[in-house]
């Protein structure tokens, strides 16, 4: 039965000429047809596609309740009106109980309002029809959005695992992952310590992943970020107006993770009172929302984290010793990135790729110069600054690969003034740079490092170096021959 251009509707009523008046209001707008009584209006319905029935209520074979009982057991879909002279309250809640009415018309009734009802009731059979549609894709569509969650903890389970760690082959990095894959199946606190940008945080994330929790919830919170009132709160939860602005209840994000894992970073930041609050759940188990009386016990792993000397805080008075021990069953240690920079270049290759994919921008990669002066730099901010430095370069890049030219002035003096940058100086001048001595040996030693710096900087042009400097060609080349400093050695091929 093909759906007609306009909504279909059914008037059924025994006097032809209410039933022809009835469609001339409502032919406009709709595929009119009518039946003088019941059993045509079951044929009808047999053949057309009917969205909508108007039946009077008084008709000589059957009432119009009980004419619509019977449709609405065939075709429970169809919205159903009565239209009647006469309406008491206990017709109405029968009519409503049996036949499912979905509204009554009263005699006489108004072409403004008849219409207005028709074109509601056309829009009720729609929403229907779309709920009971999306009922059914539903229903289709749970298994497969189950397999696409257990696709979705896969994938991820295996970005967080700990060889997906960028680090080179032997880098200290190895025996911190070996020591986390061994603790990872052991339901008890881990201590991560290390300087701001190590990666802490996704040490935790392999160690919970690797772990029997794997495929459940893991949540970070930034301790350090938040008063101790808001961290209570996010931790814990609260109740609906147990502060100002708590305008409704909140679950915390130990209650969240209940069977997961929460990663508490930079937990040497927080006061000593919420370190009682906190040191409490790790003993029992056991969270009291804000605001409420009601205690809830929940199964959740602690990984904590932070770039203070907590054992130096605990001595000074200013962290519990209790807390430190029950956070510290196993402690690991990231390493900062200057005592690894055999993983620079590996790591700076890896964020440039992943940079330039997610910027629209890949570039071949970095110029030789370019690496060397990135395992000269120190890395304060480790691979947070790596990171950031690749960022900008690659924002500034104008070629297919990264030149020294694009490195920040800071990063290149710091490359140039470091001993691993210079592997081309004799023993003695080595010497001079690291322990000081006369201030000519100081100056020849700041003079170095600027050569070095802006030849870097130039990409080895000595004309432009030169100019810059304000030297000659020859003088350059002279203050170069006293250093010891020639681009060959400079340049390690990666």
């Amino acid at each position: 039965m093909a759906a007609p251009a306009r909504p279909g509707i059914l008037v059924v009523d025994d006097e032809p000429r209410s039933v022809e008046v009835i469609a001339r209001v409502l032919d406009e707008d709709f595929d009119v047809h009518t039946a003088l009584s019941a059993a045509d209006a079951i044929r009808i319905l047999e053949t057309e596609w009917i969205q909508t029935v108007f039946s009077d209520q008084r008709m000589p074979d059957v009432s119009g309740v009980e004419f619509l009982t019977q449709v609405r057991q065939r075709w429970p879909d169809v919205v159903r009106i009565v239209i009647t002279g006469y309406i008491d309250p206990e017709d109405i809640i029968g009519a409503v109980n049996t036949a499912g009415i979905h509204q009554f018309i009263t005699k006489p009734w108004h072409p403004d309002h008849l219409l207005l009802t028709a074109r509601n009731a056309a829009k009720l059979y729609q929403l229907q029809r779309e709920h009971d549609r999306l009922t059914g894709e539903l229903k289709l569509l749970t298994p497969v959005a189950e397999s696409r969650l257990v696709t979705r903890r896969e994938r991820v389970r295996q970005e967080y695992r700990f060889d997906t760690l960028v680090r080179a082959p032997g880098s200290p990095v190895d025996a911190i992952c070996r020591k986390g894959a061994q603790v990872a199946g052991f339901n008890v606190p881990v201590l991560v310590l290390g300087e701001t940008g190590t990666g802490k945080e996704l040490l935790a994330r392999a160690i919970h992943y690797g772990s029997p929790r794997g495929d459940r919830p893991f949540y970070a919170e930034n301790c350090g970020a938040i008063p101790d009132e808001l961290l209570e709160s996010e931790l814990f939860g609260h109740k609906k107006g147990a502060f100002t602005g708590a305008h409704t209840s909140r679950v915390g994000l130990l209650e969240q993770a209940d069977g997961g894992t929460v990663f508490l970073d930079e937990i040497g930041d927080i006061s000593p009172a919420f370190q009682v609050k906190l040191l409490r759940f790790l003993q029992e188990g056991e969270i009291r929302p804000v605001g409420s009386n009601e205690v809830r016990t929940v199964d959740v792993r602690v990984l904590a984290a932070t770039h203070r000397d907590l054992p130096a805080a605990v001595k000074a008075g200013r962290f519990r010793e209790d807390l430190y021990y029950r956070l510290s069953t196993l402690t690991l240690t990231m390493p900062p990135l200057r005592d690894r920079p055999a993983d620079i270049p590996v790591l700076a290759r890896h964020l440039l790729e992943r940079l330039g994919a997610a910027h629209g921008k890949p570039v071949a990669g970095f110029a030789p110069e370019t690496l060397s002066c990135l395992e000269g730099y120190g890395w304060p901010g480790n691979v947070r600054e790596l990171q950031n430095e690749i960022m900008r370069m690659l924002v500034l890049c104008e070629g297919d690969r990264l030149g020294a030219e694009l490195l920040s002035d800071h990063v290149l003096r710091g490359a140039a003034m470091n001993a691993r940058a210079q592997p081309d100086l004799d023993t003695a001048t080595l010497e001079a740079l690291s322990q000081g001595g006369p201030l000519k040996t100081r100056i020849e030693r700041i003079e170095a490092g600027i050569l070095l710096e802006t030849l870097v900087r130039c990409r080895w042009n000595k004309s432009r170096a030169a100019d810059e400097l304000g030297l000659s060609r020859m003088g350059l080349r002279a203050k170069l021959e006293r250093y010891g400093i020639e681009r060959g050695p400079m340049i390690q091929r990666h």
